[in-house]
């Protein structure tokens, strides 16, 4: 039985990880649950998952929490503020520490999981964008496994046989499903509705998330957690346009063989794995059916059309603090377009010109990647402001 730590329960990745778990009754037990504000959705969790503990960032939330849970579970520790996320994340009964927590939030959660020697299964994918050496570098220190729960960085794991291929890795095919606008022409882009860029094809995600995908920003992001987790060099990560979502990625070895993951989109799957990892359990979910698909496509991503990508491809070249403001000013771009502040066509014209003024720090502390991330939002905010 594994004792599961469920950093952010109440978003996508977070309820699909209890669902996951619900499946299971005799491998998994989750031992606690944190969300930021969500308590309502909190307590029905608690009511099926009786968790030994629980945190609410939010400390008006986690306050009002405090009156209604004791009834439920006897006992039942509940923890408050960025600092109780933390406790739970280095709660010495887990086995393993889910981190399904959005933003650079997740970043001393993570630390304090691999100091205690927990599996992580990493969820978050802007921890490592704007920290990828510091954390990759504990994570050798400590002997941690990182599993990612990316559907693409699941399928290069699978491929690559946990660890043992990755000496002979010779390329990564990221695949993507090209987004909402595959599509849109950019000439239109400009007439969007958020309603168009949040309907996307393929996979129910949150908002932000759907955003980045509808720029390719999240193909980018996707590609400096690549380079961190599996410790090859950026030129050998091909981006793939795959519409039918099926091939999840594929890796190239020096001999000239591929391997590729084929699975529905189903986020459980990824999921499942890591937390099962190096075993594999029997499901019901659906399976690919072979017989009904009548192609397989691929082409490279426009970076004229989606030029995210590219600034992507630049900042993990430039390297050092340079994906923190790049992944910053991206959150907060994109806030502003949620929010009808900005056009979509918007977003990645600020991001240029804020790492424009960005001064880089080649081999940067974790007080330094926060302090970058405040100045790009900043710098972010006064160019929506006056877009």
């Amino acid at each position: 039985m594994k004792k599961i730590v469920l950093l952010g329960s109440t978003g996508s990745i977070g309820t699909n990880t209890l669902d996951v778990v619900s499946r299971f009754p005799g491998k998994f037990k989750i031992d606690a649950l944190s969300v930021d504000s969500n308590i309502d959705l909190l307590l029905r969790q608690i009511k099926q998952f009786r968790p030994k503990a629980v945190a609410v960032r939010d400390i008006k939330k986690a306050a009002i929490l405090k009156k209604t849970a004791s009834s439920i579970i006897k006992g039942l520790k509940i923890y408050e503020g960025d600092e109780g996320v933390e406790e739970l994340a280095g709660r010495r009964d887990a086995d393993i520490v889910v981190v399904a927590i959005s933003g650079t939030a997740a970043l001393s959660p993570i630390l304090r999981a691999m100091g205690s020697k927990k599996r992580i299964a990493l969820a978050n994918k802007e921890a490592l964008v704007s920290a990828g050496k510091i954390i990759t570098d504990f994570a050798k220190k400590k002997k941690i496994e990182i599993i990612p729960v990316d559907s693409e960085h699941s399928a290069i794991f699978q491929c690559l046989d946990g660890k043992g291929s990755r000496s002979y890795l010779s390329k990564i095919y990221l695949t993507g499903s090209g987004g909402p606008l595959r599509n849109v022409s950019k000439k239109d882009f400009n007439k969007l509705s958020t309603k168009d860029v949040l309907n996307h094809p393929k996979w129910k995600m949150g908002k932000k998330i759907t955003v980045d995908s509808a720029t390719l920003m999240n193909k980018g992001l996707e590609v400096i957690e690549a380079h961190w987790l599996f410790d090859v060099e950026v030129d050998k990560i091909e981006v793939l346009i795959h519409p039918e979502a099926i091939i999840h990625s594929m890796v190239e070895f020096s001999d000239g063989a591929i391997l590729a993951q084929l699975a529905n989109p189903d986020m459980r799957l990824p999921i499942l794995y890591a937390l099962s990892f190096p075993e594999r359990y029997k499901t019901i979910f659906p399976k690919v059916a072979f017989s009904e698909i009548r192609k397989f496509s691929f082409y490279s991503p426009d970076t004229g059309k989606f030029p995210c990508l590219s600034l992507a491809y630049r900042v993990i070249r430039d390297g050092g603090s340079s994906p923190c403001v790049l992944n910053a000013s991206n959150e907060e771009a994109v806030k502003a377009f949620l929010s009808g502040r900005i056009k979509f066509t918007k977003i990645p014209v600020i991001i240029e010109k804020v790492l424009s003024k960005h001064k880089n720090i080649k081999n940067p502390t974790l007080t330094d990647i926060l302090d970058k991330e405040r100045w790009a939002k900043e710098e972010a905010k006064v160019l929506c402001c006056h877009s």
